[in-house]
């Protein structure tokens, strides 16, 4: 681990872009932003409510100074470069680099290698979503046989991820019960999304027997659909999601709706899932979908130090908005003031003291 850090030290002026092989494979190489920039003091508001910029109270001595920060290397797992994880990770990346940090986005398979990355060592914070990252917790669904996770630790809440279960009109698929017999693309295997498309599946008495399953990222099994190769989609992603605007754009594409008993069984079975809508416009549909959300959370290795937990999300407010800028999903839905009550995993004990000063833990 010592020597990786130190040789991440010294490549931190370089930067290698990569594709990732979401798939069978499952191979990834790493992008690597290394910023390194001069921290700035931060100050504390009066009242953290009011305001998305303020970080730690004021006097507070916890956090890591200029100099501790500046010999701090934090990798930020975040996902294929097709996605949205991608541009937000990169952006926590800037983010804390601005503040002092060496840094550098690294993309993955998303939510699964992330979480696998964090117990391992290989990422400091990693983008994951909320239901795949509590199954790995308790050893339950895709997780069940193994080890429960007790490792894992949350860092902040993030933006929720809309399930959208795409198809174009020729195919005459309306429902998912219309998914019986059809090539379906359910997400790298074990992936987030592919997560999500079992559970969903299974809550309507679908299991992959009854499909042909396709184990492509979205973008991928996207591509195939527009060959003929391919019947639906599923794609978890912020709204909108660049993919699937771009499907609409030369098809005519159909977002099937998520709903009725199957999606009360769902949100029933799985709370950290919630009933939502795809408002109208949001792509080619001209009316509300009914669907479901899961969100996002920021993961974060356990044996970091309190002060230096603490300290990053210190860095992550005080630059917030280069973090809103990087995508609409992280503009509307990541702010200080709409706190933690979201999450179900075990904050880290710096991240809980930080939010307990800022208000929003009694």
């Amino acid at each position: 681990m010592r020597m990786r850090r130190l040789m991440a030290l010294a490549l931190a002026g370089c930067v290698t872009v990569s594709v990732t092989a979401c798939g069978g494979s499952g191979d990834t190489a790493a992008t690597a932003a290394g910023t390194t920039a001069a921290a700035t003091d931060t100050t504390a508001a009066a009242d953290a409510k009011d305001t998305d910029t303020t970080a730690a109270a004021e006097g507070s001595s916890k956090g890591l100074t200029p100099e501790e920060r500046a010999k701090e290397f934090i990798t930020v797992g975040t996902g294929p470069t097709s996605g949205i994880y991608f541009p937000i990770g990169g952006a926590f990346a800037t983010a804390l680099g601005d503040y002092g940090y060496q840094t550098s986005a690294e993309a993955t398979n998303a939510t699964g290698q992330n979480i696998q990355n964090i117990l391992n060592g290989d990422a400091e914070i990693a983008i994951a979503m909320q239901d795949a990252v509590m199954q790995a917790y308790t050893a339950t669904g895709a997780y069940e046989g193994k080890e429960a996770a007790s490792g894992l630790k949350a860092l902040m809440r993030l933006w929720p991820n809309y399930v959208q279960l795409v198809t174009t009109a020729d195919t005459g698929i309306t429902s998912v019960a219309d998914l019986k017999g059809k090539r379906v693309g359910v997400g790298a295997a074990n992936s987030g999304v592919e997560i999500n498309a079992r559970m969903i599946l299974d809550a309507y008495g679908i299991t992959y027997d009854d499909i042909t399953p396709d184990y492509l990222a979205y973008g991928e099994a996207i591509d195939n659909m527009k060959n003929g190769q391919c019947d639906a989609v599923f794609v978890t992603s912020g709204l909108p999601n660049a993919t699937v605007m771009d499907l609409g754009v030369s098809y005519d594409m159909v977002v099937i709706p998520i709903d009725g008993e199957g999606r009360e069984k769902l949100v029933n079975d799985y709370p950290y899932y919630a009933e939502s809508v795809i408002p109208a416009d949001t792509y080619n549909n001209k009316e509300d979908v009914e669907g479901v959300f899961v969100y996002n959370i920021m993961l974060v290795r356990e044996d970091l130090s309190d002060d230096m937990v603490y300290d990053i999300l210190n860095g992550v407010f005080e630059n917030i908005s280069t973090i809103k800028a990087s995508h609409n999903a992280a503009d509307k839905n990541i702010d200080i003031t709409f706190g933690v009550d979201d999450i179900q995993l075990p904050l880290h004990p710096g991240a809980e003291a930080f939010w307990k000063d800022n208000g929003y833990i009694k």
